[in-house]
């Protein structure tokens, strides 16, 4: 369950999200991994029932990294493992470019390519925001309570990202180039990367990376069941240079050939989760890994 912000948070917030007690029956007769490939952008995630957060930053890893019941994930242009419990329930918002400043008081690249306990930046207030939110039961109110409870930590005169590195945003997204963005920015090169890194946590050209890899899992996803998507053609239509290119930069960022991630059980572009028994098979770690088990 999934919506818009509310226009006081529209410019820091993408979405609000939560799981629902219908999602989390669906989870309870498994334990689970859930791979999470990268999208340029932070997220703040609470889980609400079940153990504390664990995540798995390289292959081999079997203990993981315990991250309590709160979390804040920074921008990133690699993927991670993620221990899904049975009947776990979460809440979260995905934050755009400015948001780390605003709510945080920290630039977006010094969280970049990082998990971090929200106590440790927020101290004992994550702890009594997490008690606010299991107190309510319906998830709609939960979605509305966090968003105001945001709204208490904005800092004195925060603002979304600079209007020129929001334009560089859809200009890297559309594929344009770093150089035609800090033409149009008004910045020096050097102050432009500056400001783009600092707001958003990657640096432009891996930004406008990333999102390429994006597009290509959006259309990947978009054919359905019914057809399986050409590679080539997913390949061309994304902005690749040809197909090896392609394949090179999809695995960086996934872990995965993009014949692996088609047959991969995917739930949606970002998520591909590992159903046990294989999420349980320490020598199982990465999605590579399953196919092959399962072959």
């Amino acid at each position: 369950m999934q919506q818009a912000p509310l226009p006081s948070l529209a410019g820091l917030v993408r979405l609000v999200w939560t799981s629902t007690p219908e999602q989390a029956g669906q989870m309870a007769s498994r334990d689970a991994r859930e791979f999470i490939l990268p999208s340029g952008e932070m997220h703040l995630v609470i889980r609400l029932s079940g153990p504390p957060i664990r995540i798995f930053e390289k292959p081999g890893d079997v203990a993981g990294q315990n991250l309590g019941y709160a979390v804040v994930g920074g921008a990133r242009a690699a993927f991670y493992a993620k221990e899904v419990p049975a009947a776990s329930q979460a809440i979260g918002v995905q934050l755009l470019p400015g948001a780390a400043q605003a709510l945080l008081g920290m630039p977006a690249d010094e969280l970049a390519g990082r998990h971090i306990r929200l106590e440790d930046l927020w101290g004992h207030s994550a702890a009594w925001m997490r008690e606010q939110l299991l107190a309510t039961a319906s998830p709609a109110k939960r979605m509305c309570l966090i968003q105001t409870l945001l709204l208490a930590r904005l800092r004195p005169a925060s603002a979304p990202a600079h209007p020129a590195i929001t334009r560089a945003l859809v200009q890297l997204r559309a594929g344009a180039g770093v150089r035609e963005a800090v033409a149009q920015s008004g910045y020096s090169h050097r102050h432009f990367i500056r400001q783009f890194s600092q707001a958003v946590g990657l640096p432009p050209k891996l930004y406008g990376r990333v999102q390429r890899f994006q597009q290509a899992l959006d259309l990947m996803q978009r054919s359905g069941t019914a057809q399986v998507p050409r590679l080539p053609d997913v390949a061309l239509d994304a902005g690749y240079s040809d197909q090896p290119h392609f394949n090179r930069e999809f695995r960086q960022f996934s872990g995965l050939t993009p014949e692996q991630y088609l047959r991969a059980p995917v739930v949606s572009p970002n998520h591909v989760p590992v159903p046990a028994p294989f999420a349980r098979q320490t020598q199982v770690n990465f999605v590579q890994d399953l196919i092959r088990t399962r072959r």
